[in-house]
């Protein structure tokens, strides 16, 4: 956590969203210093159809988030923004739950944010085919999955999202692959964040429910009935309790939040709009398992995050094998692929790297600090997988392995693991 002691700005203003046929601008302000971002699409129909309108103030509200942890003002101020019940409750849920992992490290609670203004949202049903959906694809194993596992009796298309210093080469490597056709946004974030102030508060924003919201917008502008998204049951999990606050790394990926953005989202297009997601019931085992079978994808897919660097030259060309992220997918593909082959995707082995060890520690939820934050599995997940490995002769001579198995009591067994966690949105029609 920073020592460093930053001045919280006193009024976040949300000045107006500016919507053309094929781009978003929003407008904002905090304590008088102006902030725009734009993002522009690309093989979308008209973006000012009154019914992505709505949505696409839905998105501004969360959009501003980006901007509103500059300051961590004590007010915000929605202005003339169109909001419904459901919508300001998803916003107010975004500042206290999507911002917790930005308070906790700048020890900064936002249980005092006062949101006023905002105008009625008007309601709308658009004309959407059920059978055309639209995936959010990140290039990792879960929107993989989603991909291969869809009925194939729809009519699908990958949604991504690129930033303005250039497309993501894995990403758009593994989305060939599908052989999918791809809507794309862009989003142009602002230089003054990019570029960073000392006197900015910085940290991590619930982006996976922005471009929920973006990927809804571009469905209904192209008449698509749904948005499929590929977060599985242990994103519900928090990291750690802070303030009598669970503080969850992946809270827009929860099951918490995808609730809330339906529902935000019904509330403005009627109950025929189906945003969900496709793995919500499933482990990341169980989506390894599947992935697994996908030999088409291991020359391609990556979900180091050093691969995605907003800044292009920054970016890594091949995974680090050094990061929890890493670390993660190494271990729980390591029951379902080769250790040969796993090298070979990894062009590393971090499973056997002695200094990985107090990292995978925390992983499986033996460490003395808090699971990472990163978007990893459940403790008892890894823990899980950490076990199977251990008992595999392709491992044997991992001494740290046996050893950290022994140590760990997962509440659930591997074959538990590849049947349903819990609760599910997925409409009957996604389904094989």
């Amino acid at each position: 956590m920073s020592g460093v002691m930053k001045k919280r700005a006193e009024a976040f203003r949300y000045v107006r969203l500016e919507i053309s046929s094929t781009s978003l601008t929003g407008h904002f302000e905090l304590d008088g210093v102006p902030f725009e971002e734009t993002v522009s699409f690309e093989n979308v129909d008209d973006l000012t159809k009154p019914a992505v309108v709505g949505v696409a103030n839905l998105w501004f509200l969360l959009a501003g988030l980006s901007y509103y942890k500059a300051g961590a003002a004590k007010t915000i101020d929605l202005g003339s923004t169109p909001v419904g019940p459901m919508g300001r409750e998803l916003l107010t849920a975004a500042i206290h739950d999507g911002l917790g992992e930005f308070s906790f490290k700048n020890e900064l609670p936002l249980n005092d944010v006062v949101i006023t203004g905002g105008v009625a949202a008007e309601n709308f049903a658009p004309f959407t085919n059920p059978d055309l959906v639209l995936i959010p694809f990140g290039g990792g194993i879960d929107s993989i999955v989603s991909v291969t596992q869809l009925s194939s009796q729809l009519d699908k298309s990958l949604f991504v999202v690129s930033p303005a210093s250039g497309k993501f080469a894995p990403l758009e490597e593994t989305a060939k692959v599908t052989g999918l056709p791809i809507t794309r946004a862009t989003r142009i974030i602002d230089s003054k964040i990019l570029k960073g102030d000392e006197s900015y508060f910085n940290g991590h924003v619930p982006v996976t429910a922005m471009i929920t919201l973006l990927s809804v917008i571009a469905a209904v502008a192209s008449g698509r009935g749904g948005v499929v998204m590929s977060n599985e049951h242990s994103s519900s999990a928090p990291n750690l309790k802070w303030n009598d606050q669970d503080i969850n790394h992946q809270w827009s990926k929860s099951w918490v939040a995808e609730q809330l953005i339906s529902k935000a989202v019904k509330e403005l297009l009627g109950d025929e709009f189906v945003v969900a997601s496709f793995l919500r019931d499933r482990s990341e085992v169980w989506v390894a398992q599947q992935f697994a079978d996908q030999h088409k994808f291991l020359s391609t897919f990556r979900s180091c995050n050093r691969a995605f660097s907003q800044d292009a030259s920054q970016r890594a060309k091949n995974w680090c094998g050094e990061c929890d992220k890493c670390l993660f997918i190494n271990l729980i593909l390591a029951p379902f692929l080769p250790r040969a082959t796993l090298r070979q995707v990894f062009g590393s082995e971090p499973l056997s790297d002695s200094n990985r060890v107090e990292q995978l520690r925390s992983l499986v939820g033996i460490g003395l600090d808090h699971k990472p934050f990163e978007c990893v599995g459940d403790p008892d997940e890894s823990a899980v997988a950490l076990v199977k490995v251990s008992q595999l002769r392709d491992w044997s001579d991992v001494a740290h392995l046996a050893e950290l198995a022994l140590l760990v009591n997962p509440d659930r067994s591997f074959d538990e693991l590849l049947e349903s966690q819990g609760p599910s949105n997925v409409p009957a029609h996604w389904l094989f």
